[in-house]
């Protein structure tokens, strides 16, 4: 019986060609809505939350305000939060605005960053050229540097900067390594070095340093070493409110997450309204269609059909409808992703969420629009139905 059904529905739908496709066109723009929405959506942020990941899996960024009486952490808490057992590295960040000068070549306004020899072991693929800076640099009397392209060129133009001398803030340093560039939304030519921490805090004429980097063995250890950083800070500034703040990219990554499923579920809703627009149509049609097959169904009824078999008809009629319209929908859906992904070069994966999604949309339109014509015309009465013609 169910087969007879089906074929009965295809027959009807390729019978009424034009109409069937005016039909599903709503679905399948509701459907190619939500998959290529979601799909895009989820590849742009899925890739920003990767790069997120592997700029900070296993780092806690600290700011340390200090107090009145403590401005900063010393040596001494550098050391204290070197020894946390999750802890691999603590690198001091000390940052500055100077001047560079070369053979009366002039780079101003440039940014000047100390940081010691664990945050070079961290950010190997920093340096492209040259050497980054060891423990043996940061003595605070080792004045060597790392610049970026920028000053190379600016200052050393068709030189190797390399073991070269630039001053800096007036003092006299040795370029060891080379960096990328890199440029903000401000200036297009901007100047950056690296040197020794203590160095930076000299040029700086601060004593103690406002924000670390810390680096942890396993990334998975993130909250324990956030419980253990605290009591060691805590201890410093004797537990005085607003002393430090910890970030760490695990809250930011879970927060863009959030971020993400909010927006996801956003389109989504928005995406299904032209579903129900769609549904709309495929009421209006299997109400003409009701109309236009009132003999047939009083026919049949005189023949013994029974009214739920009437019924399945014209649900499972107004069914395949939506599913054809989601099927095309969402091979459209696809297309239009991959174009999209690829004009923004980011990365194209199949979503089976929002496939299952604008199936699973469309099939339950069909139901819930095909529902009220389908009911309709079990309920006709077979001598009313034969009167009709």
């Amino acid at each position: 019986m169910l087969k007879e059904i089906l074929m009965m529905a295809l027959d009807n739908i390729i019978g009424n060609k034009m109409r069937s496709f005016l039909t599903m066109l709503g679905i399948m723009i509701g459907v190619t809505s939500i998959i290529a929405l979601i799909t895009v959506v989820q590849g742009v942020t899925g890739e920003v939350i990767d790069r997120f990941s592997e700029m900070g899996a296993g780092k806690v960024t600290v700011q340390a305000y200090g107090t009145a009486l403590k401005a900063g952490l010393n040596e001494n808490d550098i050391a204290d939060l070197s020894a946390i057992e999750y802890v691999s590295g603590v690198s001091p960040t000390v940052s500055l605005g100077s001047t560079a000068v070369r053979n009366n070549k002039i780079f101003e306004d440039i940014s000047v960053e100390g940081n010691n020899e664990i945050y070079f072991e961290n950010n190997q693929d920093m340096v492209i050229q040259g050497r980054p800076l060891n423990i043996y640099d940061m003595s605070g009397y080792s004045n060597v540097c790392i610049i970026d392209e920028n000053i190379a060129d600016e200052l050393f133009w068709g030189e190797n900067p390399i073991n070269k001398q630039m001053y800096l803030s007036g003092q006299n340093y040795t370029v060891v390594g080379l960096m990328e560039s890199e440029t903000n939304f401000y200036r297009q030519n901007v100047g950056r070095v690296k040197i020794p921490y203590k160095n930076a805090l000299s040029l700086n004429a601060a004593a103690n340093i406002m924000n670390i980097e810390i680096y942890l063995y396993d990334a998975n250890e993130t909250q324990a070493a956030n419980y253990e950083i605290e009591n060691v800070l805590n201890a410093a500034f004797n537990y005085a409110e607003d002393s430090f703040n910890i970030v760490n990219f695990e809250s930011i990554l879970s927060s863009m997450q959030e971020m993400q499923s909010m927006l996801t579920a956003m389109l989504t809703g928005i995406a299904s309204i032209a579903l129900l627009v769609g549904g709309v149509g495929i009421m209006n049609m299997m109400l003409v269609s009701v109309t236009e097959r009132t003999t047939e169904i009083g026919l049949r009824k005189a023949l013994g059909a029974e009214p739920r078999q009437i019924q399945y008809q014209f649900v499972i009629e107004a069914v395949l409808l939506s599913l054809l319209g989601g099927l095309f929908g969402a091979l459209f859906g696809l297309l239009i992703s991959y174009i999209a992904s690829a004009a923004m070069d980011t990365k194209f994966a199949l979503s089976p969420t929002a496939i299952a999604l604008g199936l699973g949309f469309s099939a339950l339109v069909g139901i819930v629009f095909g529902w009220a014509p389908a009911r309709k015309a079990s309920r006709l009465k077979p001598i009313d139905a034969l009167r009709s013609e």
